[in-house]
């Protein structure tokens, strides 16, 4: 595994605490990096209660950093290594210092100065948990006050995170949704004008129908109209004939 990048967070250094491939030996350096202790040649006078005092106190306070802010694990070269926070108390040029690295690993990994950017929120996380440890040491109370602010602050883009993520997925099936539509419209569409172009050409052979229908019409009219003409004309020479003989009939007898 490889070891963590460096922090903003301050830690302290590394302490080995197992080896996977070898066997401990009566040298190796215990569990938790305290140096072994040395062999008693003669009686150790017990230490004087404010040293165990402060002790305690230390090892308190080591234990609720640990608690607010996990220690990095790792392996390296079947080796595994343990880092705890650093329970070192932090000064004004600490705190400046600090706020120099975050402008300067913002500047290093060319983190977006506004809009969504895990490098930037990633910082800024770093800086806010070295915040919390600086706070904790001065005052336990404040610090995990500090820590529920955070851990709410994490939910909350958390959730705007799977809200997002969620929007992107929503879009994208209706992106997809709108582009299988569209090719269903626009065959639908392909044939709707198929269908058109029938019931013009339907259309079209109608009319031609209708055309040589009238055409045909008006000539069987004029012929009808023809003979009738003729047939009155005729009828009208053969009654002008009858007139004449009925009248050539009866003017003799006069």
């Amino acid at each position: 595994m490889i070891p963590p990048p460096d922090s903003l967070l301050r830690y302290n250094p590394p302490v080995l605490v197992s080896r996977r491939t070898e066997k401990r030996s009566p040298g190796a350096r215990p569990l938790k990096g305290i140096p072994p202790p040395p062999t008693p040649t003669r009686p150790v006078p017990p230490p004087p209660r404010t040293a165990a005092a402060a002790a305690e106190s230390a090892k308190q306070a080591q234990e609720l950093l640990n608690a607010i802010l996990p220690p990095r694990e790792w392996e390296e070269e079947n080796r595994r290594w343990v880092q705890e926070v650093s329970s070192a108390p932090s000064t004004r040029l600490d705190v400046v210092h600090l706020q120099e690295q975050l402008d300067l690993r913002l500047q290093q990994r060319q983190a977006r100065e506004t809009g969504i950017c895990p490098v930037r929120r990633e910082l800024y996380s770093q800086c806010f948990d070295e915040l919390i440890r600086e706070t904790t040491i001065n005052c336990a109370e404040r610090g995990l006050l500090l820590l529920r602010v955070r851990d709410e602050i994490q939910m909350t883009i958390a959730a705007y995170q799977t809200l997002y993520e969620s929007s992107v997925a929503f879009g994208m099936r209706k992106a997809l949704q709108a582009e299988q539509g569209k090719s269903d419209m626009e065959k639908r569409i392909a044939e709707l004008e198929e269908e058109k172009r029938e019931l013009e050409r339907q259309v079209s052979e109608q009319k031609a129908k209708c055309e040589a229908i009238e055409k045909r019409e008006n000539e069987r009219q004029q012929i009808e109209e023809k003979k009738h003409s003729e047939e009155v004309q005729f009828l009208k020479r053969t009654n002008q004939q009858l007139k004449a003989q009925l009248e050539s009939i009866i003017a003799p007898n006069k």
